[in-house]
């Protein structure tokens, strides 16, 4: 056997049934659409989430909550970062830039310090916003915050 001899199992190919060729193919009349109705008129597409004229899930469960237009999306960075950041580059002033260049964040997010960890040198930090308790840290540590 080589693959000019190969052909399908037997049964396993069929003639395309050829629907509204007469009444003497059997499938001929309605072509096999059953009696009126969308699905039987030529153009019919199911719409997404159609069922049957039954009242859409979309349309019968309720809506809640909103969206505030106002709200602000920061890019949390933790303690241990930064002071990982720190120890890496040798750094004693961390900017957005650096987190930036760290690939930290993109170009448009804001950076809001979070408290997660700890800072053990002095470090001034540059930041759109900081927790409560990251200041705390980082003012413990002898280091500085400037919100930009």
């Amino acid at each position: 056997m080589d693959l000019s001899n190969i052909k399908p199992a037997a049964g396993s190919v069929h003639s395309k049934t050829r629907i509204g060729r007469g009444p003497g193919s059997g499938k001929g009349g309605t072509s096999t659409r059953g009696h009126k109705g969308a699905k039987s008129r030529s153009g019919y597409k199911r719409k997404i989430g159609f069922e049957g004229g039954q009242m859409p899930l979309q349309r019968r469960l309720p809506k809640f909550g909103f969206k505030n237009i106002n709200r602000v999306e920061y890019k949390a960075i933790n303690l241990d970062l930064i002071q990982a950041l720190a120890d890496s580059r040798q750094l004693q002033k961390i900017g957005i830039e650096d987190f930036r260049n760290a690939g930290y964040i993109s170009r448009s997010q804001l950076v809001k310090v979070l408290a997660n960890g700890a800072v053990t040198s002095a470090l001034t930090i540059e930041a759109n916003a900081f927790s409560a308790a990251a200041q705390k840290a980082i003012e413990a540590a002898g280091g500085t915050i400037t919100k930009v």
